[in-house]
């Protein structure tokens, strides 16, 4: 009978869209993990960003007591409850000295990639086009695909220091393209955000006539001087900002980001959001709420691990024989491979296979990726010691 069903299943085809894009590295790659430690070759996963310590203490007990309260499991409303709607106005007044109505120039996420889509939706047009950074979030490209957008990949070069090729941005024609995508503190590359790209950036939107959608998780994670576009005067009238709890407070799993704009922009994206989606549980937005008042000290402690922890990877990059920037932020850390590998996966799936260590080929992130690694920084000190031992041995 089995057989016999999934012949059938054959003669259904899937939608057009589906041809231009492949299934996610991660989703794919780590079912070949999976298979390798249920074989007891227990391997080493220092691909993705997902924190592994916990929210705070005080986030943990607000979500516990709310969880508790009998009338606070129904329906929440599409805009997020106004208490945190305020914890993030709160928060970008105290850590980026931006000014935010939380009413209108906030809108709670069920996490940023959902607002990569809503965002899409509701600015870009079948056939229009968006400019997408190289090397980049995956999902920026894919999801505009999906979408039926034409995507137009920018540069980001070593050499450059990973900021966008000013001169060829000025050179290219953008006429049809709605969105520009941007990522600062830089995923993969950790490049951190300055005020000026930011200007520049604010600058390029209002001459060219196009939106920036400046995605800020890494702000946070080893860097001194959180920034945010919308700081820059007039950025609100043209720049839309993501945030996550996810990177900044320990929360991946929790789903819980925002963006803010202005007002129109934030309604234009409602208006999709509200179709798509629902509001999330009551319970965890008071405990995000709780979790964005954070003092520096709880910020310290967990960038004390994520700092004992870049140490051991960047050990791991000169056994290696690898080079990187030591300047940059954030939970990963990006570096070049030698010239005597033929390309990354030679590398990696050496590593991958003698060594029982998954690292992360940068040709994912785009053509600009394609002699690069990343190492997460979402593994505890002795796993990140365990795998530079087993790369030595091997290497």
């Amino acid at each position: 009978m089995e057989k016999q069903a999934s012949s059938k299943a054959t003669s259904y085809r899937p939608a057009d869209r589906l041809a231009g894009v492949s299934e996610y590295y991660f989703s794919r790659k780590l079912k070949e993990v999976a298979e390798m430690n249920a074989k007891g070759l227990d391997v080493i996963s220092l691909g993705i960003g997902s924190p592994d310590m916990p929210p705070s203490e005080e986030t943990i007990r607000t979500l516990c007591q709310a969880a508790n309260n009998p009338d606070g499991h129904g329906y929440m409303p599409y805009v997020g409850i106004p208490e945190l709607r305020q914890a993030f106005a709160d928060w970008y007044r105290r850590w980026y000295g931006v000014s935010l109505d939380p009413k209108t120039e906030i809108q709670p996420l069920i996490g940023s990639k959902e607002g990569i889509l809503h965002v899409t939706l509701a600015f870009v047009n079948p056939g229009e086009r968006v400019l997408v950074p190289n090397p980049g979030y995956p999902t920026y490209t894919s999801l505009s695909k999906l979408l039926g957008a034409e995507v137009v990949p920018y540069d980001l070069k070593e050499e450059d220091g990973w900021m966008p090729d000013w001169d060829g941005l000025e050179a290219m024609d953008t006429k049809g393209v709605r969105l520009m995508w941007t990522n600062y503190p830089n995923m993969p590359t950790g490049a951190p955000a300055t005020p000026e790209l930011y200007e520049r950036l604010v600058d390029f939107a209002r001459r060219r006539g196009i939106v920036i959608v400046n995605d800020n998780p890494y702000s946070f994670i080893l860097n001194d001087h959180p920034l945010s576009i919308l700081a820059v005067p007039g950025a609100k009238d043209c720049c839309i900002e993501f945030n996550s709890m996810s990177k900044s407070h320990n929360m991946p799993g929790w789903r819980i980001g925002m963006l803010a704009s202005n007002a129109q922009f934030v309604q234009w994206v409602l208006k999709v959001k509200s179709n798509i989606d629902s509001g999330m549980f009551r319970a965890m937005q008071l405990a995000a709420a709780t979790a964005l008042e954070a003092d520096t000290t709880w910020y310290e402690g967990n960038n004390a691990n994520y700092r004992r922890r870049r140490a051991l990877a960047e050990d791991i990059m000169h056994a290696l024989g690898c080079t990187f920037d030591p300047r940059q932020a954030g939970m990963f850390l990006w570096g070049r491979i030698p010239d005597l590998y033929n390309n990354v996966e030679e590398l990696t799936e050496r590593v991958l296979h003698e060594a029982r260590v998954f690292l992360t080929p940068g040709f994912i992130f785009g053509t600009n990726g394609a002699r690069y690694i990343r190492i997460s920084l979402c593994c505890k000190d002795e796993r990140l010691a365990e795998a530079l031992r087993r790369i030595r041995q091997v290497f």
